[in-house]
């Protein structure tokens, strides 16, 4: 197996010029926004409950138990706010510093099985990628899990083709169990090892020799996985047993272990799509690396006929995970982000030979074309025409900034897109490519975030609400959603935040009868029905597509109850 010698000076330079790229492509922004619907504000708000109630093992979302996913997340945030003593900073660390350690795992991978040069395109590659960046600048639970994946294969392809290396399977199958504490699927990286018994039985080039009394070692993997399981799961279900006779405890054990595992995959009841939903995510989620594809696919079946294990590994580890979610009718663009990693892996060793090819150079051109285009056009036209779309967006967004400066935002994409191209024309349009993806992600981690933030994460709303409540005054939450408490910076009540919202807005009222004079509610329209007279309640605003209110108990009608009002979590918020 060929290793990468000793990096010269350039070398050197190359990768921190990259290192020094990637930092600033995904950390731009970090501080200058609070977490965005959907999943944002709720991961933060139970990192926020769990550094407040010192109860680090059960995630809250207010009185309520959380159970739709385990905490790997909220821990690292809270632990990043007990460092950085920030929300604004430390709810974004955790992907940041995955989104970095996920290239670097890439890049060490690509020196040690090709060339440093494989391994500076393998991390361009998976850094270049729309969907790797977007996810990567949000305060999700996907770049984590991308991480843990990533280097659990780390692990296991630094032992099968370039071991034996026993220490590092053991690293990579214990990060597979932090991937299965993070969002259940680490368990997918152990997938690597089947088509790795099949290349050496097969007797395929670059396969490791383990040696025949290997067995207990290669058990000791399982066990290395169950550990790191058993980091949460252990202390859990103690904890839950010690709550016995609390009905809430069970109901989240059975909830994380049984509905939200195996009960999404083979029972989805939501995000359902046909079994060929992942190709045009593979084709438009992961341009520009996806413009490779002709080049690669035949390449890559070369090698297979060559019997290049390191190709076939990466490879039929890809088939079999993406084999694995098409089979669940559930299906969501972000479930086989983990494979993006080890595709740009295997695209690597041909990028040098594809770049040089004019096919290739003109895709990019087109790519940054069109993009340089499109944005334009949009500016442009926004500005011109005052359409009723950019009309209703800045009304569905709660958006109260200054409305043009979003197109002219897109102008000045569009703009560096052809600049780019100006400067490096046909022969060097990757170049262009990557200037003009840094200039996209520069002008979101800047503009976008100080133009949207107050609308998108309700902190505006909040600053509203706020205004109106003295120092001795209470606030109650009605059909609330995660970022109003988080953002609202007072002590709060709430009434459940699964419980119907009839129930929500019995229970609130009676809790205001009992001093009304302090206490406000605060609620989204729908939720009041015909209970609460709006001439003597407090339109706060519109918000996050909802219209919000706040009220005393003289704007209650006595008695009344308000017919149920459905508002599922809206993914598009």
């Amino acid at each position: 197996m060929p290793t990468s010698a000793n990096a010269t000076p350039q070398e050197r330079r190359l990768f921190w010029l990259l290192a020094a790229f990637a930092l600033l492509m995904l950390g731009i922004g970090i501080g200058l926004r609070d977490p965005w619907p959907s999943d944002e504000p709720r991961f933060t708000l139970a990192a926020k409950q769990m550094v407040e109630s010192g109860d680090w093992l059960f995630p809250h979302r207010g009185v309520e138990l959380y159970a739709d996913k385990p905490p790997m997340l909220m821990w690292l945030e809270a632990a990043s706010f007990e460092i950085v003593r920030s929300w604004r900073i430390a709810f974004m660390l955790p992907s940041l510093l995955s989104a970095l350690g996920t290239l670097w795992l890439v890049y060490d991978l690509g020196r040690r099985l090709w060339t440093r040069k494989v391994g500076m395109y393998a991390a361009m590659g998976v850094l270049m990628c729309v969907q790797f960046i977007f996810q990567a600048k949000r305060a999700q639970i996907d770049p984590l899990v991308v991480f843990f994946i990533t280097a659990a294969n780390w692990g296991l392809l630094r032992h099968t083709l370039c071991g034996p290396n026993w220490r590092a399977y053991w690293f990579g199958c214990f990060c597979a169990g932090l991937g299965v504490i993070t969002k259940g699927v680490g368990f997918l990286a152990l997938f690597m090892l089947l088509p790795y018994v099949w290349a050496s039985l097969r007797k395929w080039n670059g396969v490791a020799t383990m040696g025949s009394n290997a067995w207990w070692r290669w058990l000791l993997g399982l066990a290395a996985t169950l550990a790191a399981i058993g980091v949460w799961l252990v202390p859990m279900l103690l904890a839950a047993h010690a709550h016995a006779d609390d009905p809430r405890y069970t109901a989240y054990v059975n909830n994380i272990l049984f509905h939200q595992t195996a009960g999404r995959y083979a029972h989805a009841w939501h995000h359902i799509h046909s079994a060929f939903y992942y190709l045009p995510i593979m084709l438009y989620n992961w341009l520009p690396l996806s413009l490779t594809y002709p080049g690669t696919l035949p390449r890559w079946w070369r090698a297979l006929k060559a019997k290049d294990a390191r190709i076939l590994v990466p490879l039929g580890w890809i088939v079999l995970v993406l084999l694995f979610f098409s089979a669940s009718a559930g299906k969501r663009d972000v479930y086989i982000l983990p494979i993006l990693p080890m595709l740009a892996l295997i695209t690597a060793p041909y990028l040098d030979e594809l770049l040089a090819t004019r096919w290739l150079r003109a895709l990019c051109a087109l790519f940054a074309a069109l993009i340089g285009t499109g944005m334009l056009a949009l500016g442009v036209y926004a500005l011109i025409a005052h359409p009723a779309f950019a009309t209703k967006l800045a009304f569905d967004r709660g958006f109260e900034g200054p409305e043009n400066s979003l197109w002219w935002m897109c102008i000045v994409i569009g703009a560096a897109q052809w600049i780019l191209l100006a400067i490096f024309r046909l022969r060097r349009a990757h170049w262009a490519v990557a200037g003009g993806m840094l200039a996209l992600w520069m002008m979101w981690g800047t503009w976008a975030y100080a133009l949207l933030n107050d609308s998108s994460s309700s902190v505006g709303l909040m600053n509203a609400v706020r205004t109106h409540l003295g120092p001795q005054d209470e606030i109650g939450l009605v059909d609330w959603k995660e970022q109003n408490k988080l953002m609202l910076d007072h002590p709060s009540t709430d009434f459940g935040f699964t419980a119907p919202t009839t129930l929500q807005f019995t229970r609130a009222a009676a809790w205001q009868a009992a001093a009304p004079a302090t206490r406000w509610l605060f609620a989204q329209d729908p939720a009041m029905g015909d209970c609460v007279q709006r001439d003597k309640a407090i339109n706060i605003g519109h918000a996050n597509r909802r219209n919000w209110w706040l009220f005393k108990a003289d704007a209650v009608v006595p008695g009344c109850v308000p017919s149920e009002h459905s508002d599922a979590d809206d993914p598009g918020e």
